[in-house]
């Protein structure tokens, strides 16, 4: 006889991999397993993946986590975390995909954007979505696939398509419908952020059919129960879904402004609630819904978005013949003053900057430069654009952040800690759970099944291990201003400059994050 149900199980659905816990009451974790993901890149600049390939995947994740002998019928409920702002378009009747997922580091749209771009449009965009216009996020995805498989909107206008992220893609596999968690549908750019609804100007402006796309939830649902994922028993509640970075950084308890975190792996994210006062939004950080709770307002949240980390140290890694880590400990026992810099704008830059023209550079590099300096340099490029994006936050909030919660998996890397301190000059508080996503959403979940409270889940020991800054402020300074300058090369514009008659040594676009002050 099977025991009563005890448990939460989290799926976290990455972009490289899915990822299973399994949670007691007591929040432990009692049970894991996971599955991998491939992506390709059929031109320069196109990432794609495989919708199948990621349901299977789950389904993967999911037996794997109980091939140990654990009960799937203690599970009381699930949570799903997936990646966001990636998009594909399926048929709702024989529920296959027409499109592949357009991955969020995909940047085909890149033209498209410069074409819509107008000043007027920009601003609408960022006053609705609270986003900037880029190609990261999904509008400009679902533009190019209605384009490409029904160009006269013929059949999304009227609900034969459906346009989704990929917490949509995985409910509907459950069966239950054409619906959407409220934080991911913040990552769409078609959120009016303002009314939790679908913008019908910003549906307009990129020619997507409302019809399209799904009713949106809060983040505890109502979501369509568990079918056909073995060996969950059919009927398991789903009792929570959130993007990915959200998930991490509720699982970090930041449930109120003020808790600021970072989650690295291939791109980062860096979050913090902010409150519903949105008008002192700096430009180089986002306007996101962290999470809805049934019945409660949204939870709004100010985002930067790093493009590229984990995968500037895969990409140099490859060119070198060496492992990540091998290549992450040549560059952390490489010598810190060699004045070599790698700015990672393999598609444009991220936060702060948002600059889709920006282009990869190395920069300081001379005749006797060593492979270890470039090594480091490219380690060194992930701590300062964190810090980048943290000052961004700061301006929006108009307070310093002096604690920064670090987690994902380049974060188990105790010198990268140390490093990031240093650079951003702050404390680093990194957590000791691998999977914080799938944590944070398996604690939302067990809230929704009155397992615990926000009280009780707010005073939880989550045992960080603490990095704080060590080095001399003077030397913390010029190693900032020295990636200050590699960026604005990386954003140099010299033809545009010179017929404007334009100062180069501006930000292009304004908005480049300052040095912090000391102390």
């Amino acid at each position: 006889m099977s025991a009563a149900p005890d448990l939460i199980l989290a799926v976290d659905q990455g972009t490289s991999s899915t990822k299973c816990l399994v949670l007691d009451r007591t929040g432990a974790v009692v049970g894991q397993g996971s599955a991998a993901l491939g992506e390709s890149c059929p031109r320069p600049g196109w990432v794609e993946q495989d919708p199948e390939a990621i349901w299977d995947s789950v389904a993967a994740a999911v037996a794997a986590t109980f091939a140990s002998g654990l009960d799937p019928a203690r599970v009381a409920g699930v949570g799903f975390s997936t990646q966001r702002e990636s998009m594909l378009l399926w048929d709702k009747e024989s529920g296959r995909a027409v499109s592949p997922l357009l991955s969020w580091q995909d940047q085909r749209t890149r033209a498209l954007a410069g074409e819509i771009g107008t000043p007027a449009v920009r601003g609408t965009v960022r006053r609705i979505s609270g986003l900037p216009l880029d190609p990261m996020f999904s509008a400009l995805k679902g533009r190019w696939l209605l384009d490409a498989y029904d160009p006269g909107r013929t059949r999304s206008a009227a609900g034969e398509l459906a346009l989704g992220t990929v917490d949509s893609w995985i409910l509907f596999r459950l069966g239950g419908g054409h619906v959407t968690e409220i934080g991911n549908a913040s990552r769409t750019q078609l959120l009016d952020t303002a009314a939790g609804t679908w913008s019908p100007e910003l549906c307009a402006i990129f020619g997507v059919p409302v019809a399209a796309l799904p009713a949106i939830l809060p983040s505890t649902g109502p979501f369509p129960a568990i079918r056909g994922l073995a060996p969950l028993r059919d009927g398991t509640p789903v009792l929570a879904v959130m993007g990915d970075s959200h998930a991490a950084l509720f699982g970090q308890g930041g449930f109120s402004p003020g808790t600021v975190k970072a989650t690295f792996g291939t791109g980062s994210s860096v979050m913090g609630l902010i409150g519903p006062n949105t008008e002192r939004l700096d430009p180089g950080t986002c306007l996101t819904v962290g999470w809805q709770l049934g019945g409660q307002a949204p939870a709004l949240a100010a985002e930067g978005n790093i493009r590229s980390a984990g995968s500037t140290l895969r990409w140099l890694a490859d060119l070198f013949g060496l492992s990540v880590d091998a290549l992450v400990s040549e560059g952390l026992d490489a010598p810190a003053d060699s004045g070599v810099h790698l700015v990672p704008a393999f598609n444009g830059l991220g936060a702060p900057y948002w600059d889709d023209e920006a282009e990869g550079v190395i920069s300081g590099f001379k005749l006797g430069t060593a492979r270890a300096a470039l090594a480091r340099a490219a380690v060194e490029s992930i701590p300062h654009q964190v810090a980048d994006v943290v000052a961004s936050v700061e301006r929006t909030t108009g307070a310093r952040v002096a604690t920064l919660f670090a987690d994902g998996g380049p974060s188990a890397n105790d010198r990268l800690m140390q490093m990031l301190a240093d650079l951003a000059g702050l404390t680093v508080l990194r957590t000791p759970v691998a999977g914080l996503s799938a944590l944070g959403v398996a604690h939302m979940a067990g809230l929704a099944a009155g397992f615990w409270t926000l009280e009780s889940l707010a005073g939880t020991d989550r045992r960080h291990v603490a990095f704080r800054p060590a080095l001399a402020e003077g030397d913390r300074l010029a190693a900032r201003a020295g990636w200050a300058r590699a960026v604005e090369r990386a954003r140099l514009r010299p033809a545009a400059a010179a017929a404007a008659g334009i100062n180069q040594s501006a930000s292009p676009a304004g908005n480049v994050a300052p040095l912090r002050a000391a102390g």
